[in-house]
């Protein structure tokens, strides 16, 4: 790892996640890139995020994702729950996560990053 501020939850194969990479790459800042879906993040990891993001556990899902709409749609589900079914199906996660120190934003759209570097 760098020493950067600014790190990137970045997935290849998401075209808003390449757009967003390529937004911190204009934007000149140092950052450092997680490929989340082979570094995946742990239960404690993700909670950190979603404090950094101040938003709770279900506004990190992509309810769209095939896997929600089978697996969990419609069923009450703790915090921890929401955070246990990321860390083992990471594709749930919203992309791409820009942090910068303590504050985070999904970078959706990708205007959004302004916000924090």
């Amino acid at each position: 790892m760098s020493t950067s501020t600014v790190t990137i939850y970045h997935n290849p194969r998401c075209r808003k996640s390449r757009e967003g990479l390529q937004f911190l790459e204009n934007s000149g800042q140092l950052f450092d890139i997680i490929k989340y879906l082979d570094d995946v993040p742990s239960a404690s990891e993700l909670k950190k995020i979603i404090a950094k993001l101040d938003i709770k556990p279900i506004d990190l899902i992509r309810k769209n994702e095939a896997l929600w709409k089978a697996e969990f749609k419609g069923k009450t589900l703790s915090d921890s729950e929401i955070i246990f079914a990321m860390v083992k199906n990471p594709k749930l996660i919203e992309r791409p996560i820009i942090i910068n120190g303590n504050k985070a934003v999904i970078g959706r759209p990708t205007e959004n990053i302004n916000d924090i570097l």
